[in-house]
């Protein structure tokens, strides 16, 4: 028994001799208690740089003076994207006229054309589903507001483009099938007070649509913006707003 209690005692004084060294190590790299705390140096990150606010986008009409609703509409859709890349067309029915943008905003051409006879910016319903002559004058409406129009054939088999497919209103060549109406004529006059005569559609200078509109509806979908005439702006383009106001820069 003594003999093997013996054996144990250098064991006992190596683990004795690892106890001390540990202390004396661990009072090194501690700071006595109640004493001052260590600081770690704080690192001189480089200040991360806030984006640049981003410049406005406005609708580039060239040499052309339009009205101002066709203005802020044309500088809203630019600056927004709203036409989601896509070319887009702004029809201004109080003069009568068309607009047709590429998707970056540059307008491509502008022209006069016929629209709906009766004063309105709603389609009544079920109106695409009711044979022509049936329709009412004051039910002759070109409906307002934003429309993603695609490329499609009447039932006449012609080429359109539709703009409100259940309402069956379509943008197409000026077809002058009633010489009384004096279609042509109406399109030729300076004014847009006599270009309100179609059952809904828009009704445009064949040389125009084919030169245009067709390049823009290749087989590809548009955004088509159509202006009220009752209606304010902003019921009808509730998202739109003044691009030069929202920047905070001055309208040149």
């Amino acid at each position: 028994m003594r003999d093997s209690n013996r054996s144990l005692h250098p064991v006992l004084d190596g683990l004795k001799q690892g106890v001390v060294f540990g202390a004396a190590a661990l009072a090194v790299l501690l700071p006595p208690v109640g004493g001052a705390r260590t600081t770690v140096p704080r690192l001189n990150l480089p200040a991360v740089a806030e984006a640049a606010p981003r410049a406005p986008r406005f609708a580039d009409f060239g040499a052309e003076t339009p009205h101002d609703d066709v203005r802020h509409v044309a500088d809203w859709v630019a600056d927004s994207g709203d036409n989601r890349q896509m070319d887009f067309v702004i029809v201004d029915k109080r003069d009568a006229r068309i607009w047709v943008f590429g998707a970056d905003g540059v307008l491509k051409a502008q022209s006069p054309v016929l629209l709906g006879a009766a004063a309105g910016d709603d389609s009544v319903a079920g109106i695409g589903q009711r044979p022509i002559a049936e329709v009412r004058p004051e039910e002759r409406t070109t409906p307002a507001g934003r429309f993603v129009a695609e490329p499609g054939r009447n039932s006449h088999g012609e080429n359109v483009v539709w703009v409100d497919y259940d309402a069956a209103v379509s943008m197409h060549r000026l077809r002058a099938l009633e010489p009384k109406e004096r279609r042509h004529e109406r399109l030729a006059t300076p004014t847009p007070d006599d270009n309100r005569i179609s059952y809904g559609c828009i009704n445009v200078p064949p040389a125009f649509f084919e030169a245009v509109l067709e390049p823009v509806f290749d087989q590809r979908r548009g955004v088509v913006y159509v202006l009220p005439e009752t209606k304010s702006l902003h019921e009808a383009f509730a998202t739109s707003y003044d691009v030069a106001a929202k920047h905070g820069i001055p309208r040149l």
